[in-house]
C-alpha cells in the first residue's frame, strides 16, 4: 500500500507543480473546477449512502459558477493592481472586493434549491435531506477550493503562494503518517479516526514549519515569521478539514471517499486538508497584510 501511495504522489505531484507553476489563473480555474466536480460526485455518493440524495446537478452548476466568479474577481483584482500599483498590494481593496464576489452565487444556488424542494417528484420527506446534503456540498467543498483561484491570481506572488499551501499540506500529511506509524500511541479523534494520533499530529505540524522555513528562499519578500503562522493556520485547518472528511466517511459507513487514486482513496481523500488549509492562507494574507511588494 506505501508503495502503491507513492508511486501515485511520484505520479500527481509534478502535474500539479506544473499547472501551478508554470500556467496562467485561468487553467488553475479550469484544474480547480475538474478537481471540484470530482470531490462533488464523491461527496453525493457519501450521502447516498446514509439515503440523502443530493440536488446534484444543480449544486455542480453552482459550484461551477463560484470557481467562475472567484475568476473573475480575481481578474478585477489585477486590473486594480495594474491600474494603481503602488510600492505593495492594497489588501483593503482586495477585501472589498472579497465581500461581494460570491455571494450572488450564494443567494441564486439558495432560489433554486427553493424551487427544487417546492416542485420536485421526489417524496417531501427527502426535501430536507436533499437540501442538507446540497448545501454542504457547496459550503465544504466548493466554496472553500474556489479560493484556490484567488490565491494564485496574486500578482507576482500568487503562483508560489498556492504552490505553499499545496506543499505544507503535502509535507503534512507524509511526516503524519510516518511519525503516526512509528510512534503513535495517544488517539487524536478515536470516534472519527481512530489511526491518527497526537504524535502524528505533531509531527504534521513540525514538518509544516519546517516547508514553511524552505519557502524562504521562494518568497523572500515574506517574513519567516509570517511563513510559519502561515504554516501553523494553515495546517491546523488542514487537520481539521481531513477530520471532517473522515466523520463523513465513518457516517457514511466506508473507508474511502472512492478509488480514483490508487493507494490514497479518491479525489476528496487527497485533497481534505487543503480544502480549509488554501482559505484560511487566503485570509491570513488579506487580514493580516503581510509585506507583498
Amino acid at each position: 500500500m506505501t508503495l502503491t501511495r507513492v508511486l501515485t504522489a511520484l505520479v500527481l505531484i509534478p502535474v500539479v507543480v506544473g499547472v501551478v507553476l508554470f500556467t496562467p489563473t485561468w487553467a488553475v480555474a479550469i484544474a480547480t473546477a475538474v478537481i471540484t466536480v470530482l470531490a462533488l460526485w464523491e461527496y453525493f455518493a457519501l450521502g447516498d449512502a446514509i439515503g440523502h440524495r443530493a440536488y446534484r446537478l444543480w449544486t455542480i452548476a453552482c459550484s461551477l459558477a463560484m470557481i467562475f466568479s472567484q475568476w473573475l474577481t480575481a481578474s478585477r483584482e489585477l486590473h486594480l493592481f495594474s491600474e494603481y500599483r503602488s510600492d505593495r498590494i492594497d489588501w483593503d481593496a482586495y477585501a472589498t472586493l472579497d465581500k461581494s464576489s460570491p455571494l450572488s452565487i450564494f443567494f441564486i444556488f439558495l432560489l433554486g434549491l427553493a424551487m427544487l424542494t417546492l416542485f420536485t417528484r421526489r417524496p417531501l420527506v427527502e426535501s430536507l435531506p436533499s437540501a442538507g446534503i446540497s448545501s454542504s456540498a457547496l459550503f465544504l467543498v466548493a466554496f472553500p477550493l474556489s479560493f484556490a483561484v484567488r490565491l494564485d491570481a496574486i500578482p507576482f506572488h500568487g503562483p508560489f503562494l498556492l504552490l505553499f499551501a499545496l506543499v505544507i499540506t503535502w509535507a503534512a500529511d507524509t511526516v503524519a503518517y510516518f511519525v503516526g506509524r512509528a510512534v503513535g500511541k495517544h488517539p487524536l479523534a478515536p470516534r472519527i479516526s481512530p489511526k491518527k494520533t497526537w504524535e502524528g499530529s505533531v509531527g504534521g505540524l513540525v514538518g509544516s514549519l519546517a516547508v514553511a522555513y524552505g519557502f524562504h528562499y521562494l518568497l523572500p519578500s515574506v517574513s519567516i515569521l509570517h511563513l510559519l503562522l502561515m504554516a501553523t493556520f494553515g495546517n491546523i485547518a488542514g487537520q481539521m478539514g481531513d477530520l471532517l472528511e473522515s466523520a463523513c466517511k465513518r457516517s457514511a459507513g466506508v473507508k474511502d471517499s472512492g478509488g480514483l487514486l490508487p493507494g490514497h482513496g479518491g479525489i476528496l481523500d487527497r485533497i481534505d486538508a487543503l480544502i480549509l488549509c488554501i482559505p484560511v492562507i487566503w485570509y491570513y494574507l488579506v487580514l493580516v497584510n503581510p509585506h507583498l511588494p
